[in-house]
């Protein structure tokens, strides 16, 4: 083999390398949020829980819990607000079903920004209701959420719950 066609060889390899690469990239950012995430972020918006904003994509975090309420199945939420996560919204979901319906009761809701002086580097700017044990569990949700990655969510996926979707909250009736 000469040098040339060893040339050409090395090209092919390397452009089929950046073109697996790419691909691969495009393929991971094209990943679907997970649905349980997309329904509840529909509720939290049917609900008026999230802002308005004029942003075309949310980022999110969230953990599903069976520990904190026995018998029950609690998804945690949170909507980042700044460009990192030192500041956002949790929000804790009660998840059932019913007659084959996903029902979705926004249990409780706070802002919280990370501080040197909260608890465990967490501080609430918009309390949760409760007490000690609600605001322990949000910080304990809050600094696993952060142990994983963010997933983004265009607004435009939030305007309306999907069919089969029900959404309730503490704020209901009043």
């Amino acid at each position: 083999m000469n040098d040339y066609e060893q040339a050409r060889r090395r090209y092919r390899f390397l452009r089929n390398c950046v073109l697996a690469s790419y691909l691969g990239l495009t393929v991971h950012a094209q990943e679907l949020p997970p649905k349980v995430l997309v329904q509840s972020a529909q509720c939290l918006t049917a609900k008026d829980f999230l802002p308005a904003t004029k942003a075309t994509a949310l980022r999110f975090g969230y953990i599903l819990d069976t520990k904190s309420y026995p018998g029950e199945k609690v998804i945690y939420v949170v909507d980042y607000t700044g460009s990192g996560r030192s500041d956002g919204v949790v929000f804790a979901i009660l998840m059932t079903q019913k007659d084959g319906r996903q029902i979705y009761d926004i249990q409780n809701n706070a802002r919280f920004v990370r501080s040197k002086d909260g608890e465990e580097g967490i501080d609430f700017v918009e309390p949760p209701l409760g007490g000690t044990w609600t605001q322990q569990h949000l910080v304990t949700a809050i600094k696993s959420i952060e142990r994983l990655r963010t997933i983004t969510v265009r607004a435009s996926d939030l305007l309306r719950p999907t069919t089969g979707t029900v959404c309730v909250s503490y704020t209901d009736g009043k």
